[in-house]
């Protein structure tokens, strides 16, 4: 039925509270070109949208965005692994986050705010690959969500070659082995601090007179790797992972690796760092736990490999989170307690909010 054009320049509706009733058809039935005025509107019902006539053609009546959601994140890159013959523990994957911690000196960052209905890729770092000869040990794999990058943990510090004896730079740094140097003290490898501390520096080993030899344990998330000096026998232990809370449970991350010892091996630190191998025996070091960034254990055999990376998002129960392109774990988790809900991933791939 034909509407009667109304001439008035104003129609005050102010006081019904039922909804304006449009002209109202199906994309085939749109009105022609020549029918139709810039700014005439209409309801579609095949598309559900309303549509408005540009001069040239019918579009759908722009509808504004949805506004960001904000999301706290943990991001922990793969750790590095242990050195192997004479091997320093692996550096422990660097650990980002926004979400408060315990047990380290980092600062918590900004939370993202992140837009529905974009995928953001995701990258779960690997870790370093265990080694069995005197080359340079693996470093782990950055992790990355968005704008946050978390570096990998240093592989640990060999006997010869390059670096030889000082331990490797990483998101945490790596455990110094004995160096090729009688009466030397190797450096533990440096912990990346730019932009922000992502964890701590590795431990330094020795190479004493008597034959006494130690490595140093590779640097955690949540501090430095022990230094173990002339006349120990003893690895270096593993530096301290973090504990961070982001899915309501207090979980620590990022442990270092052990060092190699004469007699007795270093220990893996709290958050998934590898025990190391002891030089008496043929004893290989054991891995960094998965999803934790744990770094490899030293060895004088073969090392342990560094743990793989993981990342945790926290986000408003109101919004759903859709994992795609390969990625892995699970989504939608619901926080005791809380009005926020949590996705934990291991997989590389893509996530989309909704």
């Amino acid at each position: 039925m034909a509407t009667t054009k109304v001439t008035t320049d104003v129609i005050d509706m102010s006081g019904n509270t039922g909804g304006l009733v449009w002209a109202k058809g199906a994309t085939g039935d749109q009105p022609a070109v020549v029918d139709s005025t810039a700014g005439d509107m209409r309801e579609n019902t095949t598309t559900g949208k309303t549509e408005v006539f540009n001069g040239t053609a019918w579009r759908n009546l722009k509808e504004a965005p949805a506004p960001p959601v904000t999301v706290d994140y943990l991001v922990v890159a793969g750790g590095g692994s242990g050195g192997g013959i004479y091997g320093g523990g692996g550096g422990a994957g660097g650990l980002r986050t926004s979400f408060s911690t315990s047990g380290g000196g980092q600062s918590a960052e900004s939370a993202l705010q992140i837009n529905l209905g974009t995928s953001y890729p995701i990258t779960i770092g690997p870790g370093g690959a265990a080694v069995s000869t005197y080359t340079t040990a693996n470093p782990g794999t950055d992790s990355t969500f968005s704008s946050i990058t978390a570096t990998g943990g240093g592989g640990g510090g060999h006997y010869t070659g390059p670096n030889a004896g000082n331990g490797n730079t990483g998101g945490s740094g790596s455990g110094g082995s004995i160096g090729a140097n009688v009466g030397g003290a190797p450096s533990g490898g440096a912990a990346v601090t730019s932009p922000v501390i992502q964890g701590y520096a590795g431990g330094g080993g020795y190479h004493g007179n008597s034959a006494a030899y130690t490595c140093g344990g590779g640097g955690g998330a949540g501090a430095v790797g022990q230094t173990q000096t002339q006349g120990s026998f003893t690895g270096g232990n593993g530096g301290a992972g973090l504990s961070v809370s982001i899915t309501g449970s207090a979980v620590t991350y990022a442990g270092g690796g052990g060092g190699l010892g004469q007699t007795t091996a270093g220990t893996g630190g709290s958050g998934g760092g590898g025990t190391a191998g002891s030089g008496a025996g043929s004893n290989a070091g054991s891995a960094g736990t998965a999803n934790t960034g744990g770094g490899g254990g030293g060895s004088n055999v073969t090392s342990g490999a560094g743990g793989s990376g993981i990342i945790i998002l926290r986000y408003p129960a109101t919004q759903s989170a859709t994992l795609s392109g390969g990625a892995t774990g699970s989504v939608d988790q619901p926080i005791t307690g809380s009005t926020d809900k949590y996705a934990e991933i291991t997989g590389s791939g893509t996530i989309t909010f909704s």
